[in-house]
Order: C-alpha cells, then sequence, then structure tokens
C-alpha cells in the first residue's frame, strides 16, 4: 500500500469516527481533536468547497471588497478567508463551536474578531443586519448544523448583501439536503431573499463513507438579502 493511500485511509478514519459522534459535545470534542491536521487532511481529500464558495461571492461581488465585512460562519481554521482573502476581501469576523479551531483561525490573523458559538442551540453571537457577506461552509448537512440556522444567517445580512451556503449531495446528505432545499424555497416565498446561483460540483470531495467510491458531489448556493 502507497504512502498516499495510507495518508487517505487515515483521513477517512477520521471523518467515519467523527460520523459516529451524536451530541454536540462529541462533535464539538472531534474538531478539538482535528484541529491540529485539518488543514493538511481536508487537502487529502481534495476538499474544493472553500474556494469554490469563495469564487462565487467574487463572481457576483461588485463593491468595494476591501471595506465589505464578511461573517464566516463555521470558520474552522480559516480556509473560507484565506481564499477570500486572495480576492480582495480583507474583513472578517469568524464564529465556530470549536475553542481549538478557533485558535487556528487566531493564529491566521485574518480576522478581526473570533467567537464561539454552538450553531443551532446558541444565536449567532453577532449584530443582526451588519454583514456584506455572510457564507457557512462544509457545516451544513447531517449530523450538524440544524438547517433552521438559515435564518440566522439571513438575520445578520444587510438588506442587498450575499449569503453562500454549501452542501454536500451525496447519498448520504440526501434528506438533509432536500430538506435544505425546501427551506431555502420558503425563505424566497417569504421574500427574505433571492436566489442569485445554484452550482451543483461534480467531484466536490473524496468519498469517505463505506457506500461510496471515488468522489461525491457537493452544491453551492447564493442569495441576496432583499
Amino acid at each position: 500500500m502507497s504512502a498516499d493511500s495510507n495518508t487517505f485511509e487515515s483521513v477517512k478514519a477520521a471523518v467515519l469516527s467523527a460520523h459516529k459522534s451524536t451530541t454536540s459535545e462529541e462533535k464539538i470534542s472531534f474538531y478539538n481533536r482535528w484541529a491540529e491536521n485539518y488543514e493538511q487532511d481536508v487537502a487529502v481529500l481534495d476538499y474544493r468547497a472553500p474556494s469554490l464558495a469563495a469564487e462565487c461571492i467574487s463572481s457576483h461581488f461588485s463593491s468595494a471588497r476591501e471595506a465589505a465585512l464578511v461573517l464566516d460562519v463555521a470558520c474552522g481554521t480559516g480556509l473560507v478567508a484565506k481564499h477570500m482573502k486572495k480576492l480582495g476581501f480583507e474583513h472578517f469576523v469568524g464564529v465556530d463551536g470549536s475553542e481549538v479551531m478557533l485558535g487556528k483561525a487566531r493564529q491566521s490573523g485574518l480576522y478581526q474578531d473570533l467567537k464561539q458559538c454552538m450553531l443551532g442551540k446558541e444565536p449567532l453571537p453577532v449584530q443582526g443586519g451588519r454583514f456584506d457577506v455572510v457564507v457557512i461552509v462544509g457545516a451544513l448537512s447531517v449530523g450538524n448544523v440544524p438547517i433552521s440556522t438559515t435564518r440566522d444567517l439571513c438575520n445578520a445580512t444587510k438588506p442587498g448583501g450575499f449569503i453562500c451556503m454549501t452542501t454536500r449531495s451525496n447519498q448520504e446528505n440526501s434528506e438533509y439536503k432536500a430538506a435544505l432545499d425546501s427551506e431555502l424555497r420558503k425563505m424566497e416565498e417569504e421574500e427574505l431573499w433571492t436566489c442569485l446561483e445554484v452550482t451543483k460540483v461534480k467531484d466536490w470531495e473524496r468519498a469517505v463513507s463505506e457506500k461510496e467510491d471515488g468522489y461525491i458531489s457537493g452544491v453551492v448556493y447564493l442569495y441576496k438579502k432583499l
């Protein structure tokens, strides 16, 4: 077995162990342990969601990027902010449930403020209607953040601001994605926001489920708050 497959197998085992965590506390404990190797491990998985989300936002954002305030929800170690920084964004507030992940994000020097919050159990610890861009990458999936969080994201955004979200569209996440899509449409019907783009991505990341091989697919959503 090659070193590469050993590396992938070890990452796969780590991710599958997280799926066995059922309580919020167990999830946070897992991410606290994973923080040290997180960026190297998701690189092994060819995890593209942070760059895809950043590029999606960039393609629609026409205002002065250096003045825009970005809320990075479930920010982890700061992968999304790193990609957005390359595209001209400079001001970031990060929120995450894991204190160790937040420590890594703090070391990046990208964030002006970082706050710990158990998404779905606590309200977002930010002022409503303040942010030009709100982004959540990776956390909207089965067993992680409840779908109701989408309303918190919308509430945090300025009128005319952008909300970017991602989710996986593989078999394991199919029921969650269907419920998410339904909620996003309902919020559009309520005239809270309008959909600008839904991008389906075939090669989202390498599959880790025992039921799937190769790459799984995913989706990037971009909405504009009304």
